[in-house]
This record gives structure tokens, sequence and C-alpha cells, in this order.
């Protein structure tokens, strides 16, 4: 008990050192991807700008409303071309979430520093019946 109270402040930061390491895999566990609220904020208070990375059927059946269409094996090669500004907010999503995480890959190799994956992708779009559109 003696070495405690004449270390505390060694342990207290032994333990935020801790906990410093560890924060980068609690962020991936999560993806760091984003909830479709916190989606709806982004597109109303930023300007962000929804790329849709189902395949064209995909995104024919619904899509969220003034997304672009860019499937992703073309993803690499036409984002640059779709949104010229980089410093914009960039919301990837697809059906599920698991492709628009790897197309989030892809916009931070090309610059698209605030790009960020939509967490469930349509399906939780869908889930908190926020409208869709259809073409």
């Amino acid at each position: 008990m003696k070495f405690i109270l004449d270390n505390w402040m060694l342990i207290a930061i032994a333990l935020a050192s801790g906990a410093m390491l560890f924060w980068p895999a609690f962020k991936s566990a999560t993806g760091g991807a984003l909830t479709p609220q916190a989606a709806v904020r982004l597109i109303n208070r930023e300007k962000a700008v929804v790329i849709d990375i189902c395949e064209v059927d995909e995104f024919a059946a619904g899509h969220v409303g003034g997304a672009k269409n860019i499937p992703l094996a073309q993803f690499e090669d036409k984002l640059p071309g779709a949104v010229k500004n980089k410093a914009l907010p960039l919301i990837l999503v697809c059906k599920s979430g698991a492709r628009s995480k790897r197309a989030l890959d892809i916009a931070k190799k090309l610059g698209y520093a605030q790009a960020q994956s939509l967490n469930g992708g349509m399906n939780a779009w869908r889930a908190v019946n926020l409208p869709v559109e259809k073409t």
C-alpha cells in the first residue's frame, strides 16, 4: 500500500499510456464508421458528398437522396472526377457497409482525409426510416 501511495503519479501515467496504446484497437473495432444520424448531420451542416459504391442495379433499387453512384470496381478511377474538392466530407455507402470500408481505404489513399464509411450501409439507413430514393 505504501508503494501505491508513494508512486501514484507513475501508476496514473502507466494506466493512461496503456489506454492510449489500446485506443486504436477500440476505434478499429467499431470501424471508426459513421451512424446514419451523424451522416445526416454531415450532409445538412457540412454539405457532405454521398457516394454510393453499389452496383448500378443495387443503386437503382434504393439509395441515399442525392448520392452519386460509383461502383467499387471503378471507384479509384472515377472518384477524383466526381468529387474534385478533397476538403469536403465524403460519406461512402454500400448495402451493408463492408464494401464501403474497402472504398474508404482507397479514398484516404487518394487524399480524401474527411472520408467516412456509413456503418451498416443502406441496411442501417433503412432501419432508422431515413428517406430512400429509387431510380
